[in-house]
């Protein structure tokens, strides 16, 4: 056995599973995805929408000028 093939043998053992991308790291990604989808679906506060709001009239009104 060549230094080659034991380096070959080596990079298949550390290849990711096809079923779990992310190795060691799943758990994390999925605390990530979680936390992200949670933070899509909450509902955009009443007092941020009307600064938004705002905000879009001023701008529309200085393109005006």
């Amino acid at each position: 056995m060549t230094k080659r093939d034991i380096a070959a043998d080596a990079a298949k053992l550390r290849r990711p599973v096809a079923a779990d991308p992310l190795g060691p790291n799943s758990e994390i990604g999925r605390k990530l995805k979680q936390y992200y989808d949670e933070l899509v679906s909450d509902e955009v506060p009443d007092r941020f929408a009307s600064l938004l709001a705002q905000l879009e009239s001023a701008e529309s009104a200085r393109k005006k000028d």
